[in-house]
């Protein structure tokens, strides 16, 4: 499958999904794209003590917190970028994702799910640094697209938000 074709297919997914679904969709993706591992490589100095305290605030309970005190850790975290424009990978994956839920919280759009999934897809590409003509030829890529599937096709079990 390429790319571009895979982006089509899990479009459809979150087209299709109920919102139960999307809902345990988003937070098992979300609490993926936040795990601690992705900050490994960060510099402290990336970030102020207060941004970094606003991120692992926001980190540790995405699963539990609203919009409202999303956006205010997100904001913090925004006024503490010390990075002049070339932050960490693994922290701009999880302000994206952060982004991308407290958007969806806000808004209810099924966008923000369909590109919090997008991220998802390329955090593992860049893992295992996918083949855009074939993207689903390792084994990781493929898992990542059949969790997307489990979690959002009618029918298929999902487990429920508390067991993620």
């Amino acid at each position: 499958m390429r790319y571009d074709e895979l982006e089509a297919a899990i479009l459809q997914l979150v087209v299709e999904a109920d919102e139960a679904k999307l809902r345990v969709f988003g937070l098992e993706t979300v609490t993926r794209l936040v795990r601690s591992e992705l900050l490994d490589t960060a510099s402290d100095d990336e970030l102020t003590e207060d941004a970094w305290a606003a991120l692992t605030s926001a980190r540790e309970n995405v699963r539990t917190a609203d919009a409202t005190e999303l956006r205010a850790r997100l904001t913090r975290i925004d006024a503490g970028i010390l990075a002049d424009g070339d932050l960490d990978q693994g922290i701009l994956i999880v302000l994206t994702a952060l982004e991308h839920w407290t958007t969806y919280l806000e808004e209810d759009r099924r966008e923000e799910l369909y590109e919090l999934a997008i991220r998802s897809v390329e955090e593992v590409g860049f893992q295992v640094s996918a083949d855009l003509d074939d993207v689903l030829a390792t084994p990781e890529m493929t898992a990542e697209y059949e969790r997307m599937k489990r979690l959002l096709t009618p029918g298929l079990r999902s487990p429920s938000p508390a067991a993620t």
